[in-house]
């Protein structure tokens, strides 16, 4: 009997150790400045003035639990890891094409897809960069969500210089720190949620071009140009702290077209009241892919998609957040394969492959299915 309860102790110290061990190594990997900055002092009390900031964090417009009703976290996170179904990363590469972006004439109005959420749209001479990730990871983790083969054809280096760098949520596959390390020198104004800024300041940028908002406000650059900035239903964090900078969707209003940037969001009336506010919009892009009807408060599932590009008034839908990364329980090409089928031609879809280059001047340009086949 003594020698069970030394034997006892002894596993029980052993847990401990190891459990403090992963702690203190946990403590000090998150130092790390990948992980950026918390917002404080002046940037945290405009954070707190804010209508949407309460109770310590930023709030949705509607009640967003974690997960949908009869779900667990342990439930959820079993099904992800032990019950994933199959072709979640695709054996086949990625097609993609690599153009010369740095030599394109500034009159050319154009949009080129990055995989993902990443895309540079050239408009009106001013080139708006929204979300890069180049570093092939969508994780702080190194190896731990590696990009599909075929889907890295771009470095920062490939990219020119960018007037306004649209950031949605702060999100390790929507603000990647080594990709923005190298776009520094590039970038002319970065516009982002509040208390975004703060990581882009650890980081280097000048304080002078970061420019942080609230929803329902509407900024001027100038040129003609209005970027209006919108709610979504989602929610951020890089750290073990939830919601203490803010997501965001944008309304970019050039002289010639108008483009709804969708970020990361779940359905809700947002759309509909944006797209009364905006509409008719000549190009919405939105977040298809990475969903589950677990969490489907904050990622919309195709038929989500489809309806919202309805409700924003759409004239052509550019479904993004897919293609790239492996970050939900459904094949790879599902989200491309379910909103072309619920879509039914309603909405004039735009689905390049990655880096081909798009002119937003032909709107009757018919997409192939470029997924089909792809196993």
């Amino acid at each position: 009997m003594t020698f069970v309860i030394v034997l006892f102790k002894r596993i029980v110290l052993v847990i401990f150790v190891m459990a403090a061990l992963l702690t203190l190594f946990t403590i000090f990997y998150m130092r790390q400045d990948k992980f950026g900055k918390a917002p404080e002092n002046n940037r945290l009390i405009r954070m707190q003035k804010s209508p949407h900031f309460k109770d310590g964090k930023f709030q949705n417009l509607s009640i967003t639990p974690e997960l949908t009703e009869g779900n667990t976290l342990w439930g959820v996170t079993y099904k992800q890891f032990f019950e994933a179904a199959p072709r979640r990363r695709p054996s086949d590469v990625i097609p993609s094409v690599k153009n010369d972006l740095l030599n394109i004439p500034l009159d050319s109005n154009y949009i080129v897809w990055f995989g993902h959420s990443s895309y540079l749209i050239q408009i009106d001479g001013k080139r708006i960069l929204v979300d890069p990730v180049f570093s092939g990871n969508a994780s702080p983790v190194p190896y731990t969500n590696t990009s599909f083969k075929g889907t890295d054809v771009y470095t920062a280096n490939d990219l020119p210089e960018i007037d306004y760098l649209l950031i949605s949520h702060d999100h390790y596959d929507h603000v990647d720190y080594e990709t923005l390390l190298a776009l520094k020198p590039k970038v002319k104004k970065v516009i982002c949620g509040l208390g975004v800024g703060a990581h882009f300041e650890q980081w280097g940028y000048d304080p002078a071009i970061l420019d942080e908002r609230d929803w329902f406000e509407t900024i001027e650059p100038g040129d003609g140009f209005k970027i209006h900035t919108e709610p979504a239903r989602h929610f951020s964090g890089r750290g073990f702290t939830r919601n203490n900078t803010l997501w965001m969707s944008y309304v970019v209003q050039a002289p010639s077209m108008k483009f709804y940037i969708g970020g990361d969001s779940g359905y809700d009336t947002h759309y509909a009241e944006i797209g009364r506010r905006h509409g008719p919009i000549d190009l919405v892009m939105l977040d298809n892919g990475q969903y589950n009807a677990a969490w489907q408060y904050i990622h919309n599932l195709p038929r989500e998609v489809v309806q919202a590009a309805k409700d924003l008034k759409a004239k052509r839908l550019f479904p993004v957040h897919s293609s790239k990364f492996m970050m939900a329980n459904h094949s790879w090409d599902e989200p491309l394969i379910q909103v072309t089928e619920l879509n039914k031609g309603d909405i004039p879809l735009v689905t390049p492959i990655i880096g081909e280059i798009v002119d937003l001047s032909d709107t009757t340009r018919a997409f192939k299915p470029w997924w089909v086949g792809i196993k």
